[in-house]
C-alpha cells in the first residue's frame, strides 16, 4: 500500500513510519515540524520522505495516489489541550475531519485514526469496552469523541475508516516524550533518583507500548476490509491495565537507587480499566509483545546509552506543551499555531 503518515515526526510516528516501511509499505511521512528539535537517541535505519505541512493546510493533491492514511497529526493530551481549546478544537476536530474528506475524495480506501480511551472519562467497573458510553472531560478527550461521530458518517463502499483508541503509551522512541506517565516516572527515577507520586497509587491506567500501537496499525492495514471498516478497537491488553503504584513499584524495581513516596488520596484520582478483547480476538496477527516491566528495563537502557541528563529530561525538546509555549513565547508560531515564517 502507498501510505501517508501525519505526525511522522512525533513520537508514535517515528517508531511506526519504519515499521510499515519495514512491512513492504510504501510511506510517505507529513508533520508540521513543532518537535522537529525533540531527538533523544538514533532512530531506525529507514525514514520517509516527509512533506512540512501544516494540518490543516493539507490539499487534495498532497493525498493523490494513497491508498490509506494512519493519522495521529494532532495537538496531545489533556495539558495541551487547556492551552488553546479554540485552537484544539480547529487543529483535532476540524483538521483531522477535513482530512478524512480530503482522503475519501482523494480515492485513499481507509483512514486509520490515532483515538484515544481518554474518551471515556471517568470510568467505574472493571473494563470498559467499546460500546461503553463515551463522557470525555477536556477538551483533547471532547475532539476525539467528535472526530470519531464526524469521520464514522463518511464511511462508504470505497472509503473504510477505523478507530484505535489507545491506552495510555509508553516505551522509548527516537522523538521522546517525557509528559506521559510511565516514561515520566523513569525519567524522575534517573535523572533525580526519586519516584514521587500525587496521588496514593490506587487509581488504575491501561498502557501500551508506542510498538504496540505501531502493531495495530500493521494489522488494520493488512485486516479485510470488513473485519476493519468503521470499526473501533481499544488498544492495549486486559492485563496491562496497572495501579499507579504498580508502575511505580516497577519502575522502582529497575531503577534501584530511587526514592519511592505517594501522595494522599486528594492528589490526581483519575482512574479506569479497560476491556481490549475484541482487537485480540477480532484483528488477525495482533497481540501485545510488550508489558510495563519490558517498557521499563527499555527505557533504563536507553537512559544509559545516552546518559540522560536533568536538563534533557526537564527541558523543552520532549514536553509537547513546553515545546508549544517555547514556540508562542518566541513568536515563531501565531495564536493559531500557525508557523510565522
Amino acid at each position: 500500500m502507498k501510505v501517508l503518515i501525519t505526525g511522522s515526526e512525533g513520537y508514535l510516528g517515528a517508531l511506526a513510519a519504519p515499521e510499515l516501511m519495514h512491512a513492504g509499505h510504501e510511506v510517505l511521512g507529513l508533520d508540521t515540524g513543532y518537535y522537529k528539535s525533540g531527538w533523544l537517541c538514533r532512530g531506525a535505519d529507514r525514514s520517509p520522505q516527509t512533506l512540512d505541512r501544516d494540518l490543516r493546510r493539507v490539499t487534495i493533491d498532497d493525498l493523490a495516489g494513497m491508498d490509506a492514511i494512519v493519522h495521529m497529526a494532532e495537538l496531545s493530551n489533556d495539558p495541551l489541550g487547556e492551552l488553546s481549546p479554540e485552537v484544539t478544537q480547529r487543529v483535532n476536530h476540524g483538521g483531522s475531519v477535513r482530512l478524512a474528506a480530503l482522503a475519501k475524495q482523494a480515492g485513499a480506501s481507509r483512514f486509520v485514526y490515532m483515538s484515544s480511551c481518554s474518551v471515556y472519562g471517568i470510568a467505574v467497573g472493571c473494563g470498559v469496552t467499546e460500546s461503553a458510553a463515551l463522557n470525555p472531560q477536556t477538551p483533547y478527550a471532547r475532539c476525539k469523541a467528535l472526530v470519531e461521530r464526524d469521520v464514522a458518517a463518511l464511511a462508504g463502499e470505497d472509503f473504510s475508516p477505523t478507530f484505535l483508541r489507545n491506552a495510555t503509551a509508553y516505551g522509548a522512541s527516537p522523538r521522546m516524550r517525557f509528559d506521559i506517565v510511565l516514561n515520566n516516572l523513569c525519567g524522575r527515577a534517573w535523572t533525580a533518583g526519586e519516584i514521587a507520586m500525587t496521588s496514593d497509587g490506587t487509581p488504575w491506567r491501561p498502557l501500551v507500548h508506542g510498538l504496540d500501537i505501531t502493531k495495530a496499525i500493521r494489522c488494520v492495514l493488512a485486516a479485510p476490509r470488513e473485519v476493519v471498516h468503521n470499526e473501533v478497537f481499544n488498544v492495549g491488553s486486559g492485563a496491562q491495565n496497572y495501579q499507579i503504584k504498580e508502575i511505580a513499584d516497577l519502575v522502582a524495581s529497575v531503577f534501584t537507587d530511587c526514592r519511592l513516596s505517594f501522595g494522599d488520596s486528594a492528589g490526581d484520582n483519575r482512574s479506569y480499566r479497560i476491556d481490549c478483547d475484541k482487537i485480540h480476538s477480532v484483528l488477525p496477527g495482533f497481540s501485545c509483545d510488550w508489558d510495563a516491566r519490558l517498557g521499563v528495563r527499555q527505557l533504563y537502557d536507553v537512559f544509559a546509552r545516552v546518559q540522560l541528563a536533568g536538563e534533557t529530561f526537564t527541558g523543552r525538546d520532549h514536553n509537547r506543551l513546553r515545546q508549544l509555549q517555547y514556540l508562542l513565547d518566541t513568536g515563531q508560531v501565531d495564536a493559531d499555531l500557525f508557523w510565522t515564517y
